[in-house]
C-alpha cells in the first residue's frame, strides 16, 4: 500500500511542480495495539492505524514540505497543490542539499507476522504472566505491539520500501512504597515472557522495602540497562546529532579519545532482529555506524543538510526535521564479552549486574534515571531522579534500599578515560517513547556519578 501511495503521489506532484523540480515523497503506516494495567487489572485496549505521506519540492532555489494523512485522490492533489503553491513563496534555500541519488538499502527491515496479527488476548495472556508471577503485588503498566511500513520514491529515480514490527511490555510491581520495574522490547511478540519480567519486577519492589536516606555525594554507581538508556539517548540527541556538532552545542570532538577504552557505541538496524526501517524519510540508506570506537570518537549522525554543511556524508537519520536535525534510533552500548547472563532473584536483573556489583566499593546500584533535563548542552550537564529502586553497595554486596537521589552530571564526563570501571555482558533492548526507533544497552560500572540532593533537600 505504502509503495504504491508513494508512487501515486509522485506523479501528481512533478506534473504539478514542472520540470527541473526536485520532488520526493515518504509515506509511512503505522498499525499500533496498546494493552494497559493498572491495581493489577487491564483498563484499556486501544488500537491506532495512520497512514501519513509527507512531500518536499524544491523549485527554483525554493523548499517547501508539506505532510497529510488524507490519502485518497483529493487529499493527494490538495497536498500537491499547497506544497507546490508555498514553494513558490518560500525565501531562498541556499543550503538546499539535493536529493538523495539512487541506491539500495540494506534488507528491508525485520517483520514478524505473528506480531503483526497479535489480538487483545495475546497481550492479556503476556499481562496476566506478569501479574501472577509478581505474588500478590500491585501491578501496572503496558503491553503494545506494532507495525511500520514505508516508501520512499523521488524524482531521481531513488526508490526504498521496507517494514518492521515491534513488541515491548514495560511495568512496574509495587509494595509498600516501592516500586520494581522490569522492561523488554523486540521485533518478535514471542520473545516478551511475562512470568519472568513479572518475577523480576516483584523482587526488585521488595528488595526496596524501607530506604534509608543516604547524603548526597560523588558516589560509584552500577547502571542497570534502563539506565543505561537515559545516558545513551541523550548521546543521540545532545551530543552525536550533526546539527549539534555544526552549530558547536556538541561535545563530540572527532577523532579523539574522549571516552574510556571500554566504551563503543554502534547504530546498527541491519543486525538480525532490529527494530525499525533501512533508510530514512529522505531516502537515504542506513547503514551500520560507529559513534565511538573503544573510546574515540569516529562519527556523527547526518541528514543530508548536515553532511553538506560539514563535508560529512548523510548517515540516513534524518527525522525530518531541520530545526532539530539528525537521530539515532537504533543505538547501543557494545556490551563486554563474556557468557550470557543467567536469570537471578534480587534486585539485580542478571548475573552480569551482579559480577559488576562485585566490584564496588562503596557506591550504589541504579535502575532507572527519571525525569532527566539538559542544564548546559555542550558538556552535556544533565539534572534527574533515580527511580524503580536504589540500593546501597558496599564491599561488592548489596546492603540496602536508599531513598531516590536527584543528581547533576556531566553525562561524557563519567565515561571518560578512566571513568568506566565495568560493562555487562548482557545487552537488553528497551522499548522507545516513539516507535521504529529502540536502544539496546547492558549494565555499566562507573567510577563516579554527582547526586546533589536527598529526601532531605
Amino acid at each position: 500500500m505504502t509503495t504504491d501511495l508513494a508512487a501515486q503521489a509522485i506523479e501528481l506532484a512533478v506534473a504539478k511542480a514542472g520540470t527541473g523540480a526536485e520532488v520526493e515523497v515518504y509515506v509511512d503506516r503505522t498499525e499500533l495495539a496498546l494493552t494497559r494495567f493498572a491495581n493489577s487489572y487491564i483498563h484499556q485496549n486501544v488500537a491506532h492505524s495512520a497512514t501519513s505521506v509527507r512531500l518536499r519540492v524544491h523549485v527554483d532555489g525554493r523548499t517547501a514540505t508539506g505532510s497529510s494523512t488524507l490519502i485518497g485522490d483529493d487529499g493527494l492533489r490538495e497536498l500537491v497543490e499547497r506544497t507546490v503553491a508555498g514553494c513558490r513563496l518560500m525565501p531562498v534555500d541556499p543550503r538546499w542539499p539535493g536529493l538523495a541519488p539512487p541506491s539500495a538499502a540494506p534488507g528491508t527491515g525485520w517483520l514478524d507476522e505473528e506480531t503483526v496479527r497479535a489480538t487483545p488476548d495475546d497481550r492479556a495472556d503476556r499481562v496476566a504472566a506478569f501479574v501472577a508471577a509478581a505474588g500478590g503485588l500491585e501491578c501496572a503498566g503496558f503491553c503494545r505491539t506494532s507495525m511500520t511500513s514505508g516508501a520512499y520514491v523521488n524524482s531521481l529515480g531513488q526508490t526504498l520500501s521496507g517494514a518492521g514490527s515491534e513488541a515491548s511490555l514495560d511495568a512496574i510491581a509495587r509494595t509498600g512504597g516501592a516500586d520494581g520495574a522490569a522492561r523488554l522490547a523486540s521485533w518478535r511478540v514471542a520473545d516478551l515472557d511475562g512470568a519472568v519480567l513479572g518475577a523480576r519486577a516483584a523482587a526488585k519492589a521488595r528488595a526496596g522495602v524501607d530506604p534509608a536516606e543516604l547524603p548526597p555525594g560523588v558516589y560509584e554507581v552500577v547502571f542497570e540497562p534502563g539506565a543505561v538508556q537515559d545516558l545513551i539517548s541523550n548521546l543521540s540527541f545532545y551530543a552525536f546529532n550533526g546539527k549539534a556538532v555544526e552549530e558547536r552545542r556538541s561535545c563530540v570532538e572527532l577523532g579523539t579519545d574522549q571516552f574510556d577504552p571500554a566504551v563503543s557505541l554502534v547504530d546498527d538496524v541491519t543486525e538480525p532482529g532490529a527494530i525499525g526501517l533501512p533508510f530514512d524519510v529522505e531516502g537515504t540508506p542506513r547503514h551500520r555506524l560507529s559513534l565511538v570506537d573503544n573510546g574515540r570518537s569516529v562519527a556523527v549522525a547526518h541528514d543530508r543538510r548536515t553532511a553538506a554543511a560539514t563535508g560529512g556524508k548523510p548517515t540516513g537519520h534524518s527525522i525530518g526535521s531541520i530545526a532539530f536535525g539528525p537521530l539515532t534510533s537504533n543505538l547501543g552500548l557494545v556490551p563486554a564479552p563474556g557468557d550470557p547472563a543467567t536469570e537471578v532473584d534480587g534486585p539485580a536483573a542478571d548475573s552480569s549486574v551482579l559480577d559488576l556489583v562485585a566490584g564496588v566499593g562503596r557506591g550504589l546500584l541504579v535502575t532507572d534515571l527519571w525525569y532527566t533535563r539538559v542544564l548546559d548542552p555542550r558538556p552535556l550537564v544533565v539534572t534527574g531522579l533515580t527511580r524503580n529502586g536504589v540500593w546501597l553497595v558496599e564491599d561488592g554486596e548489596i546492603r540496602g534500599a536508599v531513598q531516590n537521589l536527584r543528581f547533576t552530571q556531566a553525562y561524557p564526563a563519567s565515561l571518560a578515560p578512566g571513568q568506566v570501571r565495568g560493562v555487562g555482558t548482557t545487552p537488553v533492548t528497551q522499548p522507545a517513547s516513539w516507535l521504529g526507533a529502540a536502544y539496546r544497552a547492558p549494565a555499566l560500572h562507573l567510577a563516579a556519578w554527582n547526586f546533589t540532593g536527598n529526601a532531605s533537600g
